[in-house]
């Protein structure tokens, strides 16, 4: 019973993270038609490109409090240890903060070096040295593990309409305007500051009711000293979480470094056409993780491994009729999104759809694995399919054009799954009970 619980608490959890995805989703889907069909294939490619520089700055140096958070908070509440529980918070939340504001300082001052190369024009690179505010976007994860501990999975799931709720009153805004490129980034940016600092908003209600009545403000110097095993924690799993998004962020920087802004464009259309594949893979380790956690905590191992491999096989039976339907209709639904100037991008559709797939089924094996304390396997299969795969992406683009992206990326996650399943499935049969 405990094991078919754990993954009813993980379907449970994964409902209201959908529910705010589903409305993100639908927003999401207004402003991508309005803002494409503004903007063409290259000057969308640009949006997307100054977008994706600030998101892999904030990604490579910003800091995530997340899993040390739900591990160790999660651990010290456990003990009762309420005094302990607000000191790791307050030290995650210090170092992710301060992580953040190097990032932004990082982007901004790197922006008149990179984006000439990328095609971006004096008026872009103008705007994009104060776009690097949206590293902000990035800086949330603190307060979200507080919301994991706290079950507050319905704010977490509002929190995904956020930023497509002002993307689409600003587009809306632009589009009756007039409004071009200048005007889309200025609402982006909006958009990705306030995400960021409502997300830290929402954690101070779970705080409230966590920590117990201590104040936000108060020691945290002796969090890393006194807890056994936080700073290794916290530096293996911001490793894991660097690499896992090193190559989706660098991805479309690469194209439009060596293809040019059009080709960054069509292949940020079919990464949003296949975002419903894409985000359940981030809401569903979001989703699993403190329950594998927890059934860990209890020792209930056998409840682990049914609660992973039952949440990997739904998410590949989800995930395959989609990939299917994207097959049959993926030229039309391009054309019908962006315009006409996102046409011939159906191969590459297919192998982004079936790259999404494999992820999403990967990534309660991800989660399983560092439930089990041992972030550094994910790690390494992070490592390996993100870094040590990467140079083979400019060959693929030589080779295959545009679509050479998409082989990347199916190669990566087919790599990725495989080997994260043959981890867990030794490391959940040794580990002791």
């Amino acid at each position: 019973m405990q094991a078919r619980s754990g993954v009813m608490l993980v379907l449970a959890n994964l409902g209201h993270l959908l529910g705010g995805k589903a409305a993100a989703g639908v927003m999401s889907l207004i402003y991508l038609v309005l803002v494409t069909h503004r903007l063409g294939a290259a000057d969308y490619g640009v949006l997307v490109l100054v977008n994706a520089y600030a998101v892999l700055v904030g990604s490579v140096l910003a800091f995530s409090g997340f899993h040390g958070v739900v591990r160790y908070g999660g651990i010290a509440l456990e003990r009762g240890d309420h005094a302990g529980f607000a000191r790791i918070v307050r030290f995650l939340a210090v170092i992710e903060l301060g992580c953040g504001i190097v990032a932004i300082l990082v982007a901004a001052l790197l922006v008149p070096l990179i984006g000439p190369r990328l095609g971006w024009s004096p008026d872009t690179i103008a705007i994009a040295i104060p776009y690097s505010l949206a590293v902000l976007a990035t800086v949330r994860a603190t307060p979200q593990g507080l919301l994991q501990i706290a079950g507050r999975f319905d704010l977490i799931g509002l929190h995904q309409a956020v930023s497509p709720l002002i993307r689409l009153v600003g587009a809306l805004g632009v589009w009756f305007a007039g409004g071009g490129l200048i005007g889309f980034l200025a609402v982006w940016l909006v958009a990705a500051v306030v995400e960021g600092l409502a997300m830290w908003g929402f954690g101070l209600v779970a705080w409230r009711r966590l920590a117990k009545g201590a104040p936000v403000r108060g020691p945290w110097r002796g969090a890393a000293r006194d807890t056994t095993g936080l700073t290794r924690f916290i530096l293996i799993t911001n490793f894991d979480i660097t690499v896992r998004e090193l190559a989706p962020n660098l991805a479309p920087l690469t194209v439009g470094w060596l293809l040019g802004p059009a080709a960054a464009g069509l292949l940020a259309l079919t990464q949003r056409a296949t975002a419903l594949l894409a985000q359940p893979t981030v809401l569903l380790s979001q989703a699993s993780y403190a329950v594998l956690a927890a059934q860990v905590a209890r020792g209930d191992l056998a409840g682990l491994r049914h609660t992973v491999w039952r949440s990997a096989g739904i998410a590949l039976a989800v995930a395959l009729p989609i990939v299917l339907i994207l097959a049959l209709g993926g030229n039309r639904l391009l054309v019908l999104l962006g315009g006409a100037s996102f046409g011939g991008g159906t191969a590459l559709l297919i192998l982004i759809a079936g790259a999404r797939a494999a992820g999403l089924a990967g990534a309660p094996l991800a989660s399983g694995l560092t439930a089990l304390g041992l972030p550094g396997r994910s790690m390494t299969v992070g490592l390996v399919t993100s870094l040590a795969l990467y140079p083979l992406l400019p060959l693929l683009l030589w080779a295959f054009g545009t679509d050479g992206a998409g082989w990347h990326a199916l190669l990566q996650n087919g790599v990725a799954i495989l080997a994260l399943a043959a981890m867990f499935r030794s490391d959940a049969r040794r580990a002791p009970a």
